[in-house]
């Protein structure tokens, strides 16, 4: 099974941007679809967006569409969340996760990381 740990979380203002960065063991790593989901405080954790295993295929929330972008580099084995014209609504622990299925069927994603908290203020 896969390892993953998080980081670049933060404080940051209404507008800002901020790089989430999740790296895996294992040298599986191009195998697995990726994928980001939030939970924020008092509220079940929901999806954000994932990446198929090559990168091409991507599947964000609409929430999120035009102002976050999921990339991957397997070479590296990360994945990134680059998150654009944060909203105060985006305020959650952002988690990593991974899945040997398909990047669009979320049931599947079973490995987790810690969590990284995004903080962002009006």
């Amino acid at each position: 099974q896969v390892q993953l740990v998080e980081s670049g979380g933060g404080l940051v203002q209404a507008g800002g941007s901020l790089r989430l960065s999740c790296a895996a063991s294992g040298r599986a790593f191009r195998y697995y679809s990726m994928g980001w989901f939030r939970q924020a405080p008092g509220k079940e954790r929901e999806f954000v967006t994932t990446i198929s295993w090559n990168g091409v295929d991507k599947y964000y929330a609409d929430s999120v569409k035009g102002r976050f972008t999921i990339v991957r580099d397997n070479a590296k084995n990360t994945v990134y969340l680059q998150m654009n014209n944060l909203k105060p609504e985006d305020t959650a622990v952002y988690y990593c996760a991974a899945s040997l299925g398909s990047y669009n069927y979320l049931p599947n994603f079973n490995s987790w990381g810690q969590g990284t908290q995004v903080t962002v203020s009006s």
